[in-house]
């Protein structure tokens, strides 16, 4: 390496290392922890909030391939 990107190098390690945030600990009690989380739970769970969300099939999907079979049947 030249000398110039050897010094660019330290350049950037050196403000790399000034920006690096180091974590506080964590001063609360298990007791404490616990009830964060079960405060911050959604009340009726994640998998019951949109049962059909993944399963059903999209609409623009159903356009595209109605398109596509007329487009066929007028061939």
């Amino acid at each position: 390496m030249s000398k110039q990107l050897v010094k660019r190098h330290k350049r950037q390690v050196a403000r790399a290392k000034e920006r690096v945030k180091l974590s506080e600990p964590d001063l609360r009690t298990p007791e404490q922890v616990r009830a964060a989380r079960e405060a911050s739970r959604p009340a009726s769970g994640w998998r019951s909030s949109n049962p059909a969300h993944s399963s059903a099939p999209s609409t623009q999907n159903h356009a595209t391939a109605a398109a596509n079979s007329s487009e066929k049947a007028d061939t």
